[in-house]
């Protein structure tokens, strides 16, 4: 995997990008130096990801309407179990 080196005023200065955009490890650099890596956590998502997660959630909308469930009681149910499982 290649890795992008940019010096460190342009990294600070273009954060949100690095951040939200990057793809590939960044070497962040002062005077030629390089001072720390930045390893992005996750991957920008296709157009097809993003259309089967809207298809899902329709799909989940449809069965919660069937089903005369609302949203807050899914999310209730969930911590309820989520504490549990701390426990």
């Amino acid at each position: 995997m290649d890795t992008q080196k940019v010096g460190i005023r342009e990294f600070r200065d273009k954060l949100a990008t690095y951040l939200l955009e990057s793809e590939t490890p960044v070497a962040i650099t002062r005077h030629g130096d390089t001072v720390g890596y930045y390893i992005p956590a996750r991957r920008r998502r296709s157009e097809a990801e993003r259309e089967a997660l809207k298809e899902a959630f329709g799909h989940w909308q449809q069965i919660l309407k069937a089903e005369g469930i609302s949203e807050d009681e899914v999310l209730a149910d969930f911590k309820t179990w989520r504490a549990k499982q701390k426990q």
